[in-house]
């Protein structure tokens, strides 16, 4: 059986009231090579009349939907400076929930973790001594307070063996979070042609740490912290700004700018900021509160599908019917501009159609959400429940369809 990109039509079996106040088109699709493409392309960037960032590369997020309310340059390669520690704490705070590591364990801080990470290398430093041992958790609040490279190092090496190693541990798990584009050469951050990561994927890494690891996410609020009776301050200058901010990280490197990962909650309502390329510590700060304060101001919440409602049907091969209905982990919303007349148009896309058996849960599709030119939302879409295998006659006819349906897709092809 070949597997095909599609996108089809978003069909509901419940009238559940949605009180979106804008019509949602549901756009139909074929099984036709170019059906995603009959959709409006995402366009990076606001719109004329919109809000202008003077980051070079800069992304607003909901965070609890995902819905992305300002974008500019999401998807471009770039260097991440310090912002690459979330990834960092991302593995280590991973080894801790698996088990693996406890907070309480003691690591080396090495000679060379000293002298490229410490007082030596005169880069943002825990000030550890060489050969000392610290917890890791104090590690962690050297590495998140005060951006320690010193900290990094030790804990890539505890965990790791190595520096190197630790980072092959950085891109992996950044794999299995669908963070596709970021790759990571070191724990700290510093230069490397190879360390490259996007504002997109730097929100979604964001997103995952808020609400993954909600024990851990408070260490980013800290606005100081001492060790070896050394006190530092947050680096973060959004904690002091009045505007509900508690995180996350900010980076400067001579090649990669002035950058920052914030996040705020205002009324309920949480964002995530990412910027990167400013040319100083004080536009860094600036430009991170406007964006903030704009989308608090600019948005609100609008509901779109319930918790367990039925989005649609992704259509089955060889199953013992012809399709699964689709549903999302929980109820759908979508942040909108404020007394916007945006129409809003959503699609299903996947690559089938799916081969049977299916088990609840499974995951199928994503739900696609375009906010006039732009692509704001994508949501993951799960079987909403259990299809079993069709018997032998209706394998037949699937497999005949599929069969006549490739000739035809082939032959448009060649056109």
């Amino acid at each position: 059986m070949a597997s095909h990109p599609a996108a089809w039509p978003i069909t509901r079996r419940s009238t559940c009231h949605r009180p979106l106040a804008l019509a949602v088109a549901l756009l139909a699709g074929t099984i036709a090579l170019g059906s995603v493409a009959a959709a409006p392309n995402p366009v990076s960037g606001a719109k004329k009349d919109e809000f202008q960032s003077s980051a070079p590369h800069a992304m607003l997020m909901d965070a609890e939907s995902g819905t992305i309310l300002f974008e500019k340059n999401p998807d471009q390669l770039m260097a991440p400076s310090s912002l690459a520690k979330l990834m960092t704490a991302e593995v280590v705070f991973n080894e801790i929930k698996q088990g693996r590591l406890a907070l309480d364990k003691e690591f080396i801080v090495s000679e060379d973790a000293w002298r490229r990470g410490g007082a030596p290398s005169h880069t943002s430093s825990m000030f550890a001594p060489i050969h000392s041992r610290a917890r890791v958790q104090d590690l962690l609040y050297g590495m998140i307070v005060q951006s320690g490279n010193d900290a990094c190092i030790a804990l890539a090496e505890g965990i790791a063996g190595s520096e190197p190693k630790f980072a092959e541990m950085m891109t992996k798990r950044a794999r299995e979070l669908g963070l596709a584009k970021s790759n990571f050469t070191n724990a700290t951050g510093l230069p490397d042609p190879g360390l490259v990561v996007t504002t997109r994927e730097l929100a979604r890494l964001a997103q995952h740490i808020i609400k993954t690891y909600p024990q851990f996410y408070p260490m980013y609020g800290e606005k100081e912290f001492t060790w070896n009776k050394i006190r530092q301050l947050n680096r973060n200058p959004l904690l002091a700004m009045n505007i509900g901010a508690d995180g996350l990280k900010t980076g400067f490197t001579e090649g990669g700018g002035y950058g920052l990962v914030g996040s705020a909650t205002q009324n309920g309502l949480r964002l995530i900021v990412v910027i990167n390329g400013l040319k100083s510590a004080n536009d860094r700060a600036n430009e991170g509160k406007r964006l903030l304060e704009w989308g608090f101001k600019g948005f609100e919440s609008r509901f779109l599908f319930a918790e367990g409602q039925d989005i649609g049907d992704a259509r089955l091969f060889g199953g013992a019917q012809t399709s699964v209905p689709l549903m999302a982990a929980g109820a759908v919303n979508l942040l909108m501009p404020r007394g916007s007349n945006d129409k809003v148009m959503a699609r299903i896309v996947y690559s089938g159609p799916v081969r049977a058996p299916v088990e609840k849960g499974q995951p199928i599709a994503t739900l696609r959400v375009w906010r006039g030119d732009n692509v704001v939302l994508e949501v993951p879409l799960q079987a909403a429940e259990s299809v079993d295998k069709g018997g032998l006659t209706r394998r037949a006819f699937d497999a005949a369809s599929e069969l006549v349906i490739g000739l035809f897709r082939s032959g448009s092809k060649r056109i």
